[in-house]
C-alpha cells in the first residue's frame, strides 16, 4: 500500500512539474507573429517566387525575394491584426484568418503554441 501511495504522489508531483514547465514555456503573441511571418516569408520565396513560368514572371522572379524581404514588417502587421489567441495557461491556440485583398483568397491557419514551439495543424484556403 505504501508503494502505491509513493507512486501516486510521484505521479501528481510529475504532473504538477509538467504543468509548471508548460506554463513557463507557453509562447507569447509576439513570438507567434515572428513564427508566422517567417513561415509566410518562406512560403512566398519557395512556392510563389520560384514557381513562375513565363518570361515576364521570370523578370519578376529575379526581384521577388527582395520584394518579400522588404514587406516583412507589413506582413507581421497583417498577421497581428488577423490573429486571435486563446490562452489556456499551459498552451495557446492561435487562429489566423489571412485576407490580404479581395482578389486573393482567404487562408485560415490554426496553430498550437507549447514548450516554446509552434505546431500548425490546420492550413487551408477558404
Amino acid at each position: 500500500m505504501k508503494a502505491l501511495t509513493t507512486i501516486g504522489c510521484s505521479g501528481v508531483i510529475g504532473l504538477l512539474a509538467l504543468g509548471v514547465a508548460m506554463a513557463m514555456t507557453n509562447p507569447s503573441q509576439a513570438e507567434y507573429e515572428e513564427y508566422a511571418t517567417q513561415r509566410l516569408t518562406e512560403y512566398l520565396k519557395v512556392d510563389v517566387c520560384q514557381k513562375t513560368s513565363n518570361f515576364l514572371e521570370n523578370l519578376i522572379k529575379s526581384q521577388c525575394d527582395n520584394l518579400v524581404d522588404q514587406t516583412i514588417p507589413q506582413m507581421r502587421d497583417i498577421l497581428a491584426r488577423s490573429t486571435q489567441k486563446q490562452d489556456f495557461v499551459i498552451f495557446s491556440v492561435y487562429s489566423t484568418d489571412l485576407k490580404i485583398s479581395s482578389w486573393i483568397p482567404l487562408y485560415k491557419f490554426e496553430t498550437v503554441g507549447a514548450f516554446n514551439n509552434f505546431y500548425t495543424y490546420t492550413a487551408k484556403q477558404q
